[in-house]
């Protein structure tokens, strides 16, 4: 696929003033290009050497010390000829330089172009680089290691090895149909129906953890909804271990939404304290609880709060559960029993007092386990991108007609149209094959304009 050959460069790093910034530029000869406005030679020198010296506008001005790195063609995270200017942070310095280079050979680089002429070149595949804009923007320690995985080609191998099975079997299938007039069969159907079942047990596996990976990429919506005085804000200011929420024993204290983030075991949750839900509330209470019913909508895991020393609570926030649950199937429901502190005979789900503490680190085990699930994080390759998802549900879908086809004894050419669907979808994650020049677009876009 024909791509830009311009020579390009940007910044690297963030926007603003630091104590360095790094600017970036790869293409055909990039460092023939910088060398004229460096006080060193960086021509006769080898790749992946560092060079300290003074970078001067076009008038010979010095500009700034700076350290310039070089990567020949072939070695480069490009795989370009390529060149990167660390230089003091001032804001004044990087467009200094940026305006030496452009006018000298250079043009500014698009959102992601340098991930794009790194996949485009071959060093790597299109899921390892969607994984440099997932490790970018990772916020925790799960997340981070899902996109660090995915970089360094474990979902990739995956991927390689269910379409080697599937194209060995359709390489049989293909020759039977050369040979159709003489009724010959190359392809074992019992071996390519247990095939076709392991392979599709393997890509369920993977679809079904996107549900996952995409919250760990994300962070998990919780909100702790309850009826007034039942200790919501409590319970949030004990999981955050800071008083974030104003608590009171006046009934309606939290009128609006509270969001904040709490890392458990490497998972970012996002808590949402809701108002108070109550019949008969004013106006701008009634607002609150309006708000509430929407974060519901919104999060994953729904905490439903009740007061353990008050029977009816229970009762009335079980049945309320049990409502949520029907009308929201897909959501995490937990009843937690709080204010156990207050002599209370009642236990649940859970039971805690979020006022002195108790129950909470089993509270926080819970939230992990609702979310982890049946998932190995260690081990198991988890799915964060929606496109890959999308993919592996047409890879299922495919494969499910051809168990189909082959349970109904169809004909080997129309079981040999579904398997090359099955490895279409899934080169289509990698790239290995030719890939939509639209969705490439939408992918490097969302990259920041260095990467």
């Amino acid at each position: 696929m024909p791509f830009s050959t311009d020579t390009i460069c940007a910044l690297a790093t963030a926007n603003g003033v630091g104590a360095i910034a790094v600017i970036r530029a790869s293409g055909k000869n990039a460092i023939k290009l910088v060398n004229p406005f460096f006080s060193k030679d960086l021509i006769s020198h080898k790749s992946h050497t560092i060079h300290f010296g003074v970078l001067s506008d076009s008038n010979g001005k010095a500009i700034d010390e700076v350290l310039i790195s070089i990567f020949e063609e072939g070695n480069s995270f490009t795989g370009e000829e390529s060149v990167e200017i660390s230089c003091h942070g001032s804001t004044f310095i990087q467009q200094e330089i940026l305006n030496v280079l452009i006018s000298n050979g250079f043009r500014l680089a698009e959102p992601g172009e340098f991930t794009k002429r790194a996949f485009m070149n071959g060093k790597l595949d299109l899921s390892q680089a969607e994984a440099v804009a997932d490790l970018i923007a990772s916020q925790s320690k799960q997340a981070h290691e899902i996109a660090l995985k995915q970089l360094r080609g474990t979902f990739s191998s995956q991927l390689k090895e269910l379409r080697e099975k599937l194209i060995h079997f359709a390489s049989l299938i293909e020759l039977e149909l050369d040979f159709s007039e003489e009724d010959v069969e190359f392809a074992d159907r019992t071996q390519l129906k247990i095939l076709v079942a392991d392979v599709l047990k393997m890509v369920n596996r993977l679809a079904q953890s996107f549900k996952l990976g995409n919250a760990l990429k994300n962070g998990v919506p919780v909100a702790i909804v309850g009826a007034p005085n039942t200790g919501k804000s409590t319970l949030l200011n004990q999981l955050l271990g800071e008083n974030r929420a104003i608590v009171s024993n006046i009934a309606g204290t939290t009128r609006d939404v509270i969001e904040e983030t709490l890392n458990i075991e490497g998972i970012l949750f996002r808590l949402i304290d809701t108002a108070g839900i109550r019949e008969g509330a004013e106006e701008i209470e009634a607002m609150g609880i309006e708000r509430s019913f929407e974060k519901i909508e919104q999060a994953s895991i729904v905490l439903c709060l009740a007061d353990a020393s008050d029977q009816s609570s229970i009762y009335e926030v079980k049945n309320w559960k049990a409502e949520l649950e029907q009308k929201y199937p897909d959501k995490k429901m937990l009843l937690i029993a709080n204010k156990i502190d207050l002599e209370s005979q009642i236990t649940q789900e859970l039971s805690i007092s979020a006022k002195n503490g108790i129950g909470i680190d089993v509270l926080k085990q819970k939230l992990v386990d609702l979310v982890v699930g049946s998932f190995d994080l260690q081990n198991e390759t988890i799915v964060s991108n929606a496109r890959h998802y999308e993919a592996l549900m047409k890879t299922t879908d495919a494969l499910q007609k051809v168990s189909f086809d082959l349970e109904k004894g169809t004909t080997g050419d129309f079981i040999a149209l579904d398997i090359r669907a099955a490895m279409r979808s899934l080169g289509n994650i990698t790239g290995q094959i030719e890939v939509d020049t639209d969705i490439l677009g939408n992918i490097f876009s969302k990259f920041c304009i260095g990467k």
